[in-house]
């Protein structure tokens, strides 16, 4: 079957897309507007896209009923500063309840029972429960519409990173120890350590 998703409804396309896409890892992100007051929010269109310098971008959508900003992109707008915390297992009930559409005067932080901590470089607060967290400041945003299923593209540059000394081994990360979740389509969430595999990339003998 071929879809044309010019030619469909955006919600039906939605599905078919985010069906296709994954899994997805999730960019759980803090910032604040300019008035100081905490936002924080899931999105699973997330992706790296350099390391020197370390870029990575994130892309919320318009909201389903009218086509508005969400607060994270207009805080964003505001204050050019955002931090990424990776979301591992232990705390995903709560990122969930973060999810819900609160008011612009609600702080997502409250709400979910999320411990705020200073970052280093940025001003909008860390999740504590998280293990890593990547403080960024907004390198530039594109915009893709602005109705019902429309969206923007938020890119960042990673000033600090900060990752639990736990996980470090021998200078990597351990997986393992992150337990980290990814979005599949409509409620549905994987595991993505608890069943994987090696694939040994290949070289060309150039001689």
């Amino acid at each position: 079957m071929e879809f044309m998703p010019n030619e469909m409804k955006w919600k039906e396309a939605y599905k078919v897309m985010i069906g296709s896409i994954l899994p997805r890892p999730i960019a759980f992100v803090s910032s604040i507007n300019r008035n100081g007051i905490a936002n924080l929010a899931p999105f699973s269109f997330f992706t790296a896209i350099s390391a020197d310098p370390m870029m990575v971008c994130f892309s919320p959508m318009r909201n389903g009923e009218d086509g508005s900003k969400k607060d994270t992109l207009v805080n964003i707008e505001e204050t050019g500063e955002f931090v990424i915390n990776i979301v591992s297992e232990s705390f995903s009930e709560k990122m969930n309840h973060c999810a819900i559409n609160y008011l612009p005067e609600e702080d997502e932080f409250i709400k979910a029972g999320l411990t705020k901590s200073p970052s280093r470089s940025v001003q909008p607060p860390r999740v504590k429960e998280s293990l890593i967290h990547m403080e960024c400041i907004k390198n530039q945003i594109l915009h893709f519409g602005d109705h019902p299923g429309a969206g923007s593209l938020v890119i960042g540059e990673v000033i600090t990173i900060q990752v639990d000394d736990s996980l470090l081994h021998e200078g990597r990360i351990n997986a393992q120890e992150l337990k980290p979740i990814g979005r599949l389509a409509g409620q549905v969430y994987t595991r993505p350590m608890t069943d994987t595999f090696e694939l040994i990339r290949q070289k060309i003998d150039k001689r």
